[in-house]
């Protein structure tokens, strides 16, 4: 089973995500992605990534990714968080990453976190570990 990998990034972040997703094309490819909407089409369009697309955050789609946390159906969560610009749906936000929390769940909010963890996902992908 492939290993299920959520994408997420405020607007201002969305460039880094993009940028990240295509220094790591190679290892997403092997997942299967799911991300909220517009952080989804732009890594789908940048890199042909494969990428099921939720509704965009403000509209549910955190609410969305964290459902299929809470059922098991999410390995890794990548949210690049905007610290510095409030955000309207910051309760849906907070909760997504309790969830990681309660469920255990790997979540990088920033992209040194992020390629830790995609680094690890690499080496484990090729040792198939």
């Amino acid at each position: 089973m492939a290993t299920r990998v959520a994408l997420i990034a405020h607007d201002h972040k969305k460039d880094d995500i993009v940028r990240l997703a295509g220094e790591y094309v190679d290892t997403l490819a092997r997942c299967e992605l799911i991300a909220t909407g517009t952080t989804g089409s732009r890594i789908a369009e940048a890199h042909g990534l494969s990428v099921e697309r939720m509704l965009s955050g403000p509209h549910g789609g955190d609410l969305q990714i964290g459902s299929q946390l809470a059922e098991g159906r999410v390995d890794m969560v990548i949210f690049l968080r905007d610290p510095m610009t409030p955000q309207p749906h910051e309760p849906d936000i907070n909760a997504l990453v309790r969830a990681c929390d309660v469920h255990n769940v790997p979540c990088a909010t920033n992209i040194s976190t992020a390629r830790m963890i995609l680094d690890v996902l690499t080496l484990r992908l090729k040792h198939q570990i």
